[in-house]
Parts: structure tokens; C-alpha cells; sequence
């Protein structure tokens, strides 16, 4: 297969420049790494191996783009998966009761090997995708997995299409209950207690039961305190939330998805900048986005899959990578950098393409040097 630029070009349609100087700057980011990676594919030889095609292109785009029909078909889709039984070992995973669950109990499983590591961004771009699928295949979904783009919502998230709490939306925040501030482990950030706290009230996931964890909640409100052991026992429970618009507000602005974007010459800073460290007072895009959602089970970094907006909020975290790496795709489509433990704690070797990605039965392992570029196979997506 040759170059695949009328593919990339799915998700571009021409701008005026009158629409140019208002449109949003991201957006305009990617439509720039749209362009460079079209005259990059068009300079390739013919690749055979490629199973990427026009026919077959996933086009993800934003919630806010999408029609109330169309979120309607995604979350639709969330609830059959919430219906569809468990295919994971009921001894391993004995609080799983869903397919939905399996996603939460692998990302339990995994957490600490897949964040601040070197395969941070390729897991979780394998992890999204394996979802994506299991929604179109198990439950008849057409569409693709939209993504937040959190900067065009950080100044009122709230009252964004994501958050309203309308039947359009991914849910609204919890009923109000007094609770003590958020305090991120270790102490180095105190984010006010919000408007919510206690249980969804309002949109498609009003009645949803959340089944495993929570490991480490910094939600203080009966209910939601950490279970005991590895958080696979059966802990049934409401989806809480305590949306947080200082989180929003400090950590994913435009300019900090910009700089972030724009300011990291390779993956290792690049990485290092989205996930930010909160041990020095830094939360970065990536626990900006999980602390503006917040709640129960949002803001547990073991089982924050438990919230549905997770996949909306790594969708997004996913389109950064892929806007980033696709700005100079002759560089960064084989770029891999960093380390296999968590802040590299206790020191460790680096990681490789060749390191493989499992995700128990939720997709077939892969390599880390096949998820690099998603428009290769076995990905097969862009972003608009």
C-alpha cells in the first residue's frame, strides 16, 4: 500500500482564514500535523504490510462535535457493556460482573507499570482502542470513541456538553454533600472541596453501579473509602463526582495543551510534562483531566477506569500524543524513551519497542513499536 495521504486527509476539511483566526488553537495544531504527516506518508515506497485503509479509517472526534444522536449511540453502547458478562477468571477478578469491569480490573492490575513509565502513552492508546472495539463489536456502536478536549471546557467544565448532567452527556456531577478538599498523595496539592461529592444524579449514567475498588480515593465521603486488598472484590456502589474547576482551570487550559504540544523536543519530556508529578506540585494535563472529573471511583489512579469519562479524557490524552508525534512523524512515529517503574522508583531498565503490551483478553498483545503509529495497523484511526 502506498501512502496513505487521502487517508490522514478524512479528518481535515479546508479552513478560511477567517475561521482560521478564530478556530480553536489545537485544532489548528492538528490540522497542521495532518498536513506534515500527508507530505511524509506521500515520500514513502510502497508498503504492503499496511492494512490501514480509506475503508476501514476510524475517525474520533470531539464530544462537543457530536450530534445528540450520535452521544446518544455512545453511551447507549456503555450501558450494553455494562449488561455484557465478564469474560475475565471470577477467582482473579471475583467483583467483576460485566465486560465493563474487565477494562477496570486490568488497569488495576497494571497501574503501576503503566504510568510514568516508558509505556505510558502506548498502553493506554492500545487500552482505548481495545474499548472502542469491544464497544462496536459487542454492542453494535458504529461511531468511534469521541475524545474531551478539556481546553475548550476548562473555564466552566460543569456546564460543558460533557458534564451538563442533559441525556446528551457522559453523566453531570454528584449530588452536593459536605466533604472535606481533595488532597492529592503525596500532600502536595489540596484542590477544594466542589459543588458534588456524592452520587451522579442526572444524565445516562444516573443508576450505573460501580463494582471494583476504590484502592486509593481521595474522595473523603462515607462509601467511598479504600477497600482492602487489590481491589477486585465485589464493592458495589453509585458513581460519585466532585467536578473540580481549579483543576480545569490551572492544569488544562489551552496554553498548557499548547505548550505541552509545542515546547518537548522528544517523547521523554514530552511525557514526563502531560503526566506531570505531583510529589513537586504538578499535576500536567493527565491528572489535571482525572482531578477535574474527580469523585469516586474518577480520581483513583488504580481504578479511575471506573468512570466513564475516563475513556473521553485518555481519547484525548491519545489525540495530544498523536498530534505531537505526527509534527515531525520522520522523528517520533519510532521515538521511545523513559523507564519500566513508576518514576523510575526503584531504578530500572529502559523501555523498547519491542517490550510487549498485554491486556489480559480485553486484545491481542502487541509490541510497543506496532502501537507507534496509528494509521500502520493493527490501529487504524484518526483524529479530526
Amino acid at each position: 500500500m502506498r501512502a496513505l495521504t487521502p487517508l490522514l486527509l478524512v479528518g481535515l476539511s479546508a479552513v478560511s482564514p477567517a475561521l482560521a483566526q478564530s478556530a480553536d488553537p489545537v485544532d489548528l495544531l492538528a490540522e497542521e500535523a495532518l498536513t506534515i504527516r500527508a507530505k511524509y506518508d506521500e515520500s514513502l515506497p510502497d508498503n504492503p504490510e499496511r492494512t490501514c485503509t480509506e475503508e476501514n479509517v476510524i475517525v474520533r472526534k470531539e464530544w462537543g462535535s457530536l450530534s445528540e444522536s450520535e452521544r446518544v449511540e455512545y453511551t447507549n453502547a456503555v450501558l450494553c457493556l455494562l449488561e455484557e458478562p465478564s469474560q475475565l477468571d471470577p477467582v482473579e477478578v471475583p467483583g467483576a460482573r460485566n465486560r465493563y469491569d474487565d477494562f477496570v480490573a486490568v488497569h488495576i492490575n497494571q497501574t503501576l507499570g503503566i504510568h510514568a513509565t516508558g509505556n505510558f502513552l502506548t498502553w493506554h492508546r492500545l487500552y482505548v482502542a481495545a474499548y472502542e472495539q469491544a464497544l462496536r463489536n459487542l454492542c453494535g456502536y458504529k461511531g468511534a470513541q469521541p475524545y474531551w478536549a478539556w481546553n475548550k471546557y476548562a473555564d466552566d467544565p460543569i456546564n460543558s456538553p460533557i458534564f451538563d448532567g442533559s441525556p446528551y452527556s457522559m453523566s453531570g456531577n454528584g449530588a452536593y454533600i459536605p466533604h472535606n478538599d481533595t488532597i492529592i498523595q503525596p500532600p502536595n496539592i489540596t484542590l477544594p472541596a466542589g459543588q458534588g461529592g456524592d452520587c451522579v444524579m442526572s444524565g445516562p449514567f444516573k443508576d450505573m453501579v460501580v463494582n471494583l475498588g476504590p484502592l486509593v480515593s481521595p474522595l473523603q465521603v462515607p462509601g467511598s473509602e479504600p477497600q482492602e486488598g487489590n481491589g477486585l472484590n465485589h464493592n458495589p456502589r453509585c458513581l460519585r463526582r466532585d467536578i473540580s474547576e481549579v483543576a480545569a482551570r490551572d492544569w488544562t487550559r489551552t496554553e498548557d495543551v499548547m505548550t505541552l504540544i509545542q515546547d518537548n523536543e522528544n517523547v521523554l519530556l514530552f511525557q514526563n510534562m502531560m503526566q506531570g508529578d505531583p510529589r513537586v506540585g504538578i499535576l500536567g494535563v493527565h491528572a489535571g483531566g482525572h482531578y477535574t472529573i474527580n469523585g469516586d471511583p474518577g480520581a483513583d489512579f488504580f481504578a479511575s477506569p471506573g468512570d466513564p469519562a475516563f475513556f473521553l479524557h485518555h481519547a484525548m490524552i491519545d489525540r495530544t500524543y498523536w498530534i505531537w508525534q505526527n509534527l515531525d512523524p520522520a522523528k517520533r512515529l519510532s521515538e521511545v524513551m523513559g523507564t519500566i517503574t513508576v518514576y523510575n522508583e526503584p531504578p530500572s531498565r529502559n523501555t523498547t519497542v519491542d517490550d510487549v503490551i498485554e491486556l489480559n483478553n480485553l486484545a491481542d498483545a502487541r509490541r510497543i513499536g506496532e502501537l507507534l503509529d496509528t494509521t500502520a495497523g493493527p490501529l487504524c484511526y484518526i483524529y479530526k
